[in-house]
């Protein structure tokens, strides 16, 4: 995955997750516990209107996770392959980063991430007890509902990725986010308590 570059809301893009997630679901369905799987479109993607990185994020979240190598292995029929990062640190790849007031046990932040360059999307595998899950779920579902602040981010997330645009990558882009993050995340999370 290269620099950060966002580009108009497409209205396809909902379409394609679905039938990337259709394809994941088909070839997890041989896991245990699949029946409690939750798959989901998640990012600027799944928000109507928004402008965004053209990269389809879709998130799993299941009961336990597999190794690496077995979710490897069963997605191997698709174009999805496990994502390593442009850097050691790159974030979001192997752990997620606790949010400000969730808990912090390391074990409900593992992850499975895997890429899919033919598909321009993003497979995120979660623990289903990851807050960092619940996290990105409610704040694509607060942005749907709350333009005024996706128009915001929108034009946050622009302002960034021309900031960032001589980067080989886009970590640095994806960190700078994480004040907006950090200075909705109360009026996300109370939104979400009353909705």
């Amino acid at each position: 995955m290269s620099r950060a570059v966002i580009v108009d809301y497409d209205p396809a893009w909902p379409v394609r997750a679905q039938g990337l997630l259709d394809e994941v679901r088909s070839r997890f369905a041989s896991l245990p516990g699949s029946d409690r799987f939750v798959y989901e479109h998640i990012g600027s993607t799944a928000v109507p209107g928004l402008a965004a990185k053209p990269f389809i994020d879709l998130q799993v979240r299941m009961p336990s996770l597999p190794s690496l190598a077995e979710l490897a292995d069963v997605l191997a029929p698709t174009p999805f392959v496990p994502e390593h990062g442009a850097r050691p640190d790159s974030p979001g790849v192997h752990r997620d980063t606790p949010r400000p007031g969730d808990d912090a046990d390391p074990a409900r932040y593992e992850k499975r991430l895997f890429f899919s360059a033919a598909d321009a999307a993003i497979l995120h595998v979660r623990r289903a007890d990851s807050p960092f899950a619940g996290f990105v779920a409610e704040f694509r579902d607060w942005l749907r509902h709350h333009p005024a602040q996706a128009r915001r981010y929108e034009q946050i997330k622009r302002a960034l990725a021309e900031r960032h645009a001589d980067a080989a990558d886009y970590d640095d882009y994806t960190r700078a986010k994480s004040a907006f993050l950090d200075e909705i995340q109360p009026a996300m999370r109370e939104w979400v308590r009353h909705r």
